[in-house]
């Protein structure tokens, strides 16, 4: 199983970029899946998750801002992200709970700066 992210770069504050997670391989199960984002010196935090039922949860920095949504026929998930700050700077990281095991994706940067 394989996790690839996609979607980062440099954008302008203001600006909006989509983020996209598919996953691949012997798939027999997909549960939860979310973004979590890394700014250097900080910790990993979590973003936006959501579960296999839809169940939706933000970090309270990015809700309002950013909207999760998966496509299960195509195991992807997605994170639509609208007004980034440069406090928004970091890699983002895709998880998913693929086969009742834990998987990440390598990580796509997400640049906000004029």
């Amino acid at each position: 199983v394989q996790l690839q992210a996609s979607g980062g770069g440099l954008v302008q504050p203001g600006g909006s970029l989509r983020l996209s997670c598919a996953a691949s391989g012997s798939i027999f199960s997909i549960n939860g899946m979310g973004w979590y984002r890394q700014a250097p010196g900080k910790q990993r935090e979590l973003v936006a998750g959501i579960s296999g039922g839809g169940s939706i949860t933000y970090a309270p920095s990015v809700k309002g801002r950013f909207t999760i949504s998966r496509d299960n026929a195509k195991n992807t998930v997605y994170l639509q992200m609208n007004s980034l700050t440069p406090e928004d700077t970091a890699v983002y990281y895709c998880n998913g709970h693929v086969n009742r095991h834990d998987y990440w994706g390598q990580g796509t940067q997400v640049t906000v700066s004029s």
